[in-house]
């Protein structure tokens, strides 16, 4: 039995081009150059101008026929002709490319010996040493081996003490540490160097006294061995974390991939004036082939397959042409948005001083734009502006405010930078706690609570008071 139901609901539907436009939005210089190529290369009406228009492309390829030859260059070569017959016949992929020079970083350390004060004998029982240093920078042979390999190759009689004291001196070449015998060592060495201070001590003694607790993580043990408790153990251990664990660490330096920042603004000043572009427009290169296009629109399919193909290519047409309109609204709007930001932030990019940034969010330069909040978001996202004080994230620029007793709202990075100084500027023997600093703030008209203070001082890396005391008395 049929029925008919009546309903009412309320729906929000998003077409596929808008998805497709929010998608083109985030897109930073590099990830749109990559959208555009593929565009290009699944849709045959769509083309694009070659940037760089350089005398390379105009130089003629190796294979092409060439002209004025001369013929005695040809006619009496000296190559014989059982070359070119293999040449002919037997196509040589095998093209000797000159490998890169890679200085291996032993003979790095043993150019660095003539800063250290040797003897002849000592010089060769360092480059011994040296070239017994593993890959990852650690020395894993005893020294006692060491000792009897260069007695009985050298004909010389080495004792152990000189190796270690000429090891000594090897690891406080570049890079630090090189040669160290294991990672307590190596961890050692790198705490000794630094600045003493109580959490450093306290490092030192436990990767000193207790290193095989750490590794069975007897914490328990740790803590009574140290006189510490669980909040002071809690940071000797991040401080420990913060070490390098290997001397050299080869494939993590090959694998390091540097990012490459392509600002998508660039920023000119001219006075009191700020002007702001595209730093690279990329829809002015975009264009339509028009033969193609003519065809598409004139032409009629006689076969089913001809119709089918045809309206395949006005398909890909309508694309092409949708795709030029998106890259052309997302720069006009880029544009009103950064001149926007721009705008109220004038004094911040007059003078480059952070305390000039206003708190701004993305709600403010929606309703002056008159775009969405999302279409702000994602346009300010991954997008960096070139400015005579270098690039600048456009995220950085909104901050949150916080309104002082005059009334006006003030960034919350103005009162992390007063926050700053005003722990700076006080008595290191008798540091202020985060109360203190709660009324010191509000006398310079910023009332916030305690633990706005406490939230501010850890993304500022600065310790509580107490740990700010313990430091002071250890300098």
């Amino acid at each position: 039995m049929l029925n008919q139901v009546q309903l009412q609901k309320q729906s929000l539907k998003i077409c596929p081009q808008q998805i497709q436009m929010l998608g083109i939005y985030h897109l930073n210089s590099i990830q749109l150059e990559q959208r555009i190529r593929d565009e290009i290369d699944e849709n045959p009406l769509l083309e694009a101008e070659a940037e760089d228009d350089s005398l390379e492309n105009l130089q003629p390829e190796k294979d092409d026929p060439q002209d004025y030859q001369d013929w005695e260059e040809y006619g009496y070569d000296d190559i014989p002709d059982y070359k070119l017959e293999t040449e002919t016949y037997i196509h040589n992929n095998n093209v000797n490319l000159p490998m890169k020079d890679r200085v291996d970083f032993r003979s790095s350390i043993k150019q660095q010996l003539i800063n250290l004060t040797l003897t002849a004998e000592e010089k060769e029982i360092a480059e011994y040493i040296i070239d017994c240093i593993s890959d990852n920078g650690f020395l894993e042979r005893s020294l006692a081996e060491i000792a009897d390999d260069i007695s009985f190759s050298q004909k010389i009689f080495v004792e152990e003490t000189v190796v270690e004291k000429i090891l000594l001196q090897i690891q406080d070449l570049d890079p630090f540490g090189i040669g160290c015998r294991n990672i307590q060592e190596f961890l050692l060495k790198q705490l000794n160097a630094q600045k003493k201070c109580p959490i450093v001590k306290k490092s030192i003694l436990l990767i000193d006294k207790y290193y095989n607790e750490l590794q069975k993580r007897s914490f328990d043990r740790i803590c009574n061995g140290l006189d510490v408790d669980e909040e002071e153990i809690s940071i000797i251990l991040k401080h420990i974390s913060t070490l390098q664990l290997k001397p050299m660490n080869i494939a993590a330096e090959d694998m390091i991939v540097k990012e490459t920042i392509i600002p998508d603004f660039i920023l000119t000043i001219e006075g009191e004036t700020l002007m702001v572009d595209l730093y690279r427009q990329k829809s002015n290169r975009l264009y339509i082939n028009q033969s193609l296009m003519e065809t598409v629109q004139h032409a009629e399919g006689r076969t089913s397959e001809e119709k089918s193909a045809m309206q395949n290519m006005k398909s890909k047409l309508n694309s092409a042409m949708w795709f030029i309109n998106a890259i052309k609204q997302r720069e006009d709007n880029m544009l009103r948005i950064v001149r926007s930001i721009v705008k109220k932030q004038k004094d911040y990019f007059l003078h480059g001083d952070e305390s000039y940034i206003k708190p701004i969010i993305l709600k403010n330069i929606a309703e002056e734009v008159g775009l969405d909040i999302s279409t702000i978001s994602r346009v300010t996202c991954n997008k960096y502006i070139d400015t005579p004080f270098g690039y600048i994230l456009l995220k950085n620029l909104f901050t949150e405010g916080i309104v002082n007793e005059e009334g006006v709202s003030v960034s919350n990075r103005v009162v992390q930078i007063k926050l700053k100084e005003i722990i700076e500027a006080e008595d290191k023997r008798n540091p202020y706690n985060d109360q203190h600093l709660v009324t010191l703030l509000e006398e310079h008209g910023i009332k916030i609570a305690r633990r706005t203070v406490a939230k501010y001082r850890d993304l500022l890396n600065i310790p509580v008071g107490d740990m700010r005391r313990i430091w002071a008395k250890a300098v």
